[in-house]
């Protein structure tokens, strides 16, 4: 008997990135079309809830938290998700507006989105990502997964210290969010 194992939501979205990822590099001109599908499938959207919970943030602008989501059932939430995206009848809610005060006394605006907006934009972000990741450059950092401020810092640095002469621009003051 051959006993073939499950795969969870996290490496079914693994086995999808990949394909589309892949899909991307191979032909740098395809488009793809047909994705809307895919960011409802229900692993897909698992995956996404994971995500976001492990986040722990806060509610949006209509109160609901993570433990709220838990009481009243995590595939309920998730199953009524998929029914208006397939049907066509998800819209996002405005977000919630917070200051954090910064260290020279004024004070950067937050907004948070409730916690269903944030699981469609973590599904979005997961069909998404890998098709954009095969357009960027290895030298690109801002917004990409697995790289940081940091990171981008030690390549400039490892750059300047080669011998040869060198010119690097860098748009530093708007990596770090400066305004504007």
């Amino acid at each position: 008997m051959n006993a073939k194992r499950l795969t969870t939501p996290k490496e079914n979205v693994q086995q999808l990135q990949e394909k589309l990822g892949h899909a991307a590099k191979e032909n740098k001109k395809r488009r793809f079309h047909a994705l809307y599908d895919k960011v409802y499938r229900m692993d897909i959207l698992e995956e996404a809830w994971r995500r976001v919970r492990a986040n722990k943030g806060s509610a949006g602008i209509d109160g609901e938290t993570i433990s709220d989501i838990e009481k009243q059932g995590e595939a309920h939430f998730l199953q009524e998700c998929q029914r208006r995206l397939k049907e066509g009848k998800y819209h996002p809610q405005p977000v919630r507006r917070h200051y954090i005060p910064k260290k020279d006394g004024k004070q950067r605006p937050l907004g948070i989105p409730t916690i269903r907006d944030r699981v469609i934009q973590m599904a979005t972000k997961l069909i998404m990502e890998p098709i954009f990741e095969a357009d960027f450059q290895e030298s690109s950092f801002g917004f990409r997964p697995k790289r940081s401020a940091k990171g981008a810092l030690d390549r400039i640095r490892k750059a300047c210290n080669r011998k040869g002469n060198w010119v690097v621009d860098v748009d530093i003051q708007g990596y770090f969010g400066a305004p504007r």
